[in-house]
């Protein structure tokens, strides 16, 4: 036997050994579940997108302009002191 075809055999039950190890372990089930998930998810955008194709394409609706909030008006300052002259402040 060369050392090419003992190569290929050790490769071979290398490569069983792995699946009974993986099989033993669950990652087929794992693979199995992952790719469930794949597919659901596939199955579903392809429902949104053709639900989203099948509805009227709606225009946007405009956002009215926003007002400026107005400043409340300030009082000159001689009528604040009196004021607070009056409330019984010393100023």
């Amino acid at each position: 036997m060369t050392r090419n075809e003992r190569d290929r055999a050790e490769a071979r039950f290398n490569k069983a050994a792995k699946a009974a190890e993986d099989q033993k372990s669950g990652k087929s089930t794992r693979d199995a579940a992952a790719r469930a998930v794949l597919d659901n998810m596939a199955r579903l955008k392809a429902l949104r997108l053709a639900k989203q194709a099948a509805e009227p394409v709606q225009a946007p609706v405009a956002d009215k302009p926003r007002r400026k909030p107005k400043k409340p008006q300030s009082r000159p300052l001689g009528d604040w002191l009196s004021s607070q002259q009056s409330g019984g402040r010393r100023t």
